[in-house]
């Protein structure tokens, strides 16, 4: 119970504290208490990772009844997650906020918010009751609104912050449906009596109430269509905090996604297969977008989509897995979507902190106006890069490893497979490769116009590399990325005890790891370290050898043509015209251009937006149709005295006449409920 209350008195000491810190102080409070809460967090949740399932109640009010408390190994899976994201970012974010330590109310709300946040999301894992589930919500909601509007003076930052708590209030609403609906026939708030409702009424019912709690946690996590409000909080948001909401934010949709799947137990098969499919066009159409993005972080946010539905894809499959008794199917979908979070988490917040260093060193995210900066900032560099290449789900790092068990549930599913089944597996099939060819593409792009060549822009101030002490979180996470690449049997072992909640497997032997897939994977991942080691000592022979010979520098030939310019180099838009073109039937890129004319012209330019169609069709048809509704009623708002009055006259003759009718009234609604 001690252990309880520190975690509770954390965010209220840093609430009544930092307001009189000055700004060195106050980064070191917050991550003390934030490494704090991770300590007291991670002491129940490594036990429940291990399968010792912790349970105890608070007393609650009369209105919640008894709060129960339960960390199980679903629960310390993602705790887990959460505290150490938490951790990295927040020290990263201690030196990253430097540059705003003028803006000291600022800071003191965001710093405030980010422990507050980092509770709330803890809360969520751990608690069984509907209504402190909402409270903890809405308080992780509300704190990362402030989070990610801490530059509030630009007009896009408040827009994105207005915009993500909007639908995330949204989100409240499906879950607030289904937590009502269930406190209705249930008379209680804890998740059992879900279960044991549920239980009793199979089919029809726990569908649609599962159906609703998945709109809810699809907002949160980004599936597409529900997923409009990501590509404008993560670039407006300072970088830890992007780094953190991709890292652990939006997870915590899968982890509701995958609490829900255990306590309402629907139809796996059908659940699974519309799982599935949400899953796959969100990888596809992430990725899709990502491509032809000019911001660096609006890049990386789209990929988030495309990662979630990777996620959502090992989910789909783990649950059609079960609902169709293929235990080896539902072990490695569940194993695959559970380590692919893990992952996200690791190289996604990673490519967030290097874009923040990029952002701090050149005050610019726009890649077009961006390149060479690996001469500058190589640390960063070589950090986005194996970034990239574990997103991209190239061996020897951990994206990789998921991936591959996605892949092997799928070949799995191929055995037993009837005619349906075959079509969705060859189109899940074909849906994971463009994912990772296209992610191929998109950061072979990001990384060389951003990083080599040389700069398109001229800065007015000298770009250098961040302190090492702003790069020893990434590296803490890089060496994770590496780690589990490396071994990725200890990883897959851990997740024995999350997965056996959903397939009642308690033995590895019955998980398909027998048909020596952690040696393939194993082997695979060494091999490819073999590769990058025989190339390392290549080049140190190659340097050593040439050591003795005199080194001349010179210009090579330049074909004739002897001034080179930055323009002359591929532009982010030029690099994937030709993708741009064969899909252009899927994509919205409004083009603004002005034909080139004469001999020498001058005046020539071309911009390219693109923009979400989903978003245009969803979003903002329906804003500009209730915007037309409401227009045609402007008359009554047109700003003379004489109207207003007029209409509180009829206002106050209502309410009088009213009850002098009322007897006719009731009288007539009789009358035609007769008829």
């Amino acid at each position: 119970m001690i252990f309880i209350i520190l975690f509770i008195l954390t965010p209220l000491c840093v609430l009544f504290s930092i307001p009189f810190l000055r700004v060195r102080e106050r980064s070191i409070v917050v991550f003390t208490a934030i490494l704090l809460n991770a300590v007291l967090s991670s002491y129940f949740a490594i036990p429940a990772l291990m399968g010792d399932t912790v349970n105890f109640s608070f007393p609650g009010s009369i209105v919640t009844g008894p709060i129960r408390i339960q960390i199980d190994a679903l629960s310390g899976w993602f705790m887990l997650i959460i505290n150490f994201i938490f951790i990295t970012g927040s020290f990263y974010g201690s030196f990253y906020m430097k540059t705003y330590s003028e803006q000291k109310n600022n800071l003191s709300l965001h710093s405030i918010m980010l422990v507050l946040m980092h509770s709330a999301i803890l809360s969520l894992c751990v608690l069984q009751n509907s209504i402190a589930f909402l409270v903890a919500w809405e308080m992780m909601a509300l704190s990362a609104f402030l989070t990610i509007i801490f530059e509030h003076t630009k007009i896009t930052t408040i827009r994105a912050g207005i915009n993500y708590i909007i639908q995330s209030h949204v989100s409240i609403v499906f879950l607030m449906l289904g937590f009502i609906w269930m406190a209705f026939k249930t008379g209680s708030y804890d998740f059992n009596a879900i279960t044991i409702y549920t239980a009793n009424h199979q089919g029809g019912v726990s569908l649609i109430l599962f159906l609703c709690f998945f709109i809810a946690f699809a907002i949160k996590a980004g599936f597409v269509p529900f997923h409009t409000w990501l590509p404008y909080a993560h670039p407006a948001a300072p970088a830890h905090i992007s780094g953190i909401m991709s890292g652990v934010l939006i997870k915590i949709g899968i982890y509701g996604i995958l609490r829900m799947l255990l306590v309402i137990q629907p139809d796996f098969k059908t659940v699974g297969y519309i799982i599935l499919l949400i899953s796959l066009i969100s990888g596809l159409y992430g990725v899709m977008l990502a491509i032809v993005q000019h911001n660096l972080k609006k890049l990386l946010a789209y990929h988030s989509i495309e990662n979630i539905g990777i996620i959502g894809i090992g989910i789909g499959l783990g649950c059609i897995g079960l609902g169709s008794s293929n235990l080896i199917l539902a072990s490695v979908g569940f194993a695959g979507a559970l380590l692919h979070t893990l992952n996200h988490a690791l190289f996604k917040s990673l490519l967030f902190f290097t874009a923040g260093n990029v952002y701090q060193a050149t005050h610019t995210l726009q890649i077009e106006q961006l390149g060479g900066l690996i001469k500058k900032m190589p640390q960063t560099a070589t950090l986005f890069l194996i970034a990239a290449i574990a997103i991209c789900g190239i061996p020897p790092f951990n994206g990789f490893i998921s991936e591959f068990l996605i892949y092997t549930g799928l070949y799995n599913w191929l055995q037993n497979a009837n005619l349906i089944s075959l079509l969705v597996i060859s189109f899940s099939v074909l849906a994971l490769v463009l994912i990772g060819g296209l992610a191929l593409m998109c950061f072979t792009k990001a990384f060389g116009i951003v990083f080599l060549g040389t700069p398109r822009h001229e800065f007015n101030h000298q770009i250098s590399e961040v302190p090492f002490l702003q790069l020893l979180p990434l590296y803490i996470i890089t060496f994770g990325i590496v780690l589990i690449g490396l071994f990725p049997k200890l990883f897959i072992n851990l997740l024995i005890k999350p997965v056996s909640l959903f397939t009642n497997i308690n033995q590895i032997t019955l998980i398909p790891f027998q048909l020596n897939l952690i040696d393939t994977l194993q082997s695979i991942s060494w091999a490819a370290w073999g590769l990058i080691l025989l190339i390392v000592i290549i080049f140190i022979f190659r340097k050593l050898i040439t050591q003795k010979y005199t080194k001349t520098i010179a210009s090579t030939w330049g074909c004739g043509f002897i001034a080179p310019t930055p323009k002359i180099q591929y532009t982010a838009n030029s690099f994937v015209r030709t993708y741009s073109k064969l899909f252009s039937n899927f994509l919205l890129i409004p083009r603004h251009e002005e034909e080139i004319e004469g001999v020498f012209p001058t005046n020539g330019f071309y911009e390219s937006h693109p923009y979400d169609k989903l978003e245009k069709w969803l979003i903002d048809a329906p804003i500009k149709t209730y915007k037309s509704i409401l227009g045609r009623f402007s008359f009554l708002q047109n700003g003379n005295l004489q109207f207003y009055i007029l209409y509180g006259i009829i206002f106050i003759i209502s309410i009088i006449c009213i009850p002098f009718f009322y007897e006719q009234i009731i009288a007539f609604i009789k009358f035609l409920n007769q008829l």
